[in-house]
């Protein structure tokens, strides 16, 4: 494989004209939204099951709105701090920053301009726990994880991470005004499920982060260690799911799909080592498999907590 170290052609501003559209699209590429689609998809069904059944409908859709602004606040300000970055690498270097769509100081307050409204949104609709914790999420993915973490340490993604299972803790708060082990064993859920998540897409995109100098695991360790971090992590995010069940006093529905879903999941991440121990490396061992399989673990997942919560 070649590393990309060539940075793509961007527009200058001053000699462009962009339509109104163009413009609204690149912020709203700013806030990421796929990445958001997945943070709501933990976030709804906590509610379920902190309200026991359907949650009431304008504090759902406060926690979801005011929600979907402070993750896109955290997101537009990584894109600010990560500009440089995204400009380098193949998988980002279309994104608004990288392409000269949005100025950075735009970009810039158009993230900390998000965060107020999500902030002052979520305590004035919602409650000022769910309000706290938001922010506390935006500064810790801001702070810790963009500005610390990601460019000095291969273990940036399993503590930066930790912003990505706020959502589940805000989801609970917005319903019940306090925290609880249910929500603590779902933010444990989403802490061991995002390291193996992340680090079968930097494998498939290894010469993308080390042409960026961003130390990844997969661009500092062997493959080898890599798959078996991989496999110990999804261990712990079945095993962590499977506590879910004693701990909210879940329906057997929950248990089975939980037990159906890690098994899955767990012949998955066993099969990157069987392919490794077969002789197969890079993109031969078929690491996005196990990273879209991952995508589709956790939505089914919590999907189930949404329809158990429900009988």
């Amino acid at each position: 494989m070649t590393v990309l170290t060539t940075k793509p052609p961007t527009v200058p501003l001053s000699g462009a004209r962009r339509s109104p559209l163009a413009t609204v699209r690149a912020y709203v590429a700013l806030t990421k939204p796929r990445i958001i689609e997945l943070l709501l998809i933990t976030t709804l069904p906590v509610m379920f099951l902190a309200a026991g059944g359907l949650p009431p409908l304008w504090t759902a859709v406060a926690t979801l709105v005011f929600g979907t602004l402070s993750a896109g606040s955290a997101n537009a300000l990584n894109c600010y701090i990560d500009r440089d970055i995204d400009a380098t690498m193949r998988r980002t270097r279309r994104r608004p920053l990288a392409m000269a769509a949005v100025e950075p100081r735009n970009a810039l307050v158009f993230g900390v301009v998000l965060g107020a409204l999500s902030t002052l949104g979520l305590g004035l609709a919602v409650n000022w726990l769910a309000a706290g914790l938001s922010l506390g999420a935006i500064l810790f993915y801001v702070f810790v994880y963009s500005m610390l973490l990601k460019r000095r340490t291969s273990q940036n993604v399993v503590w930066g991470g930790i912003a990505g299972c706020m959502p589940v803790m805000i989801g609970w708060a917005g319903i019940t005004g306090r925290l609880d082990w249910a929500p603590l064993v779902l933010f444990g859920v989403v802490f061991f499920w995002t390291p193996p998540h992340t680090w079968t897409l930097a494998m498939r995109y290894r010469d993308d982060y080390a042409a960026a100098e961003v130390p990844m695991l997969p661009v500092v360790a062997t493959e080898r260690r890599v798959v078996l971090e991989s496999i110990a992590y999804t261990w712990a995010t079945v095993a962590c799911s499977l506590l879910l069940w004693p701990v909210a006093g879940t329906t057997p529905l929950y248990g089975a799909a939980a037990v159906v879903l890690g098994a899955v999941c767990l012949w998955e991440a066993h099969r990157l080592h069987a392919r490794l121990r077969a002789g197969k490396t890079g993109l031969a061992l078929r690491p996005m498999r196990f990273f879209h399989w991952s995508n589709a673990y956790l939505a089914l997942l919590f999907l189930a907590v949404a329809v158990d919560s429900l009988l």
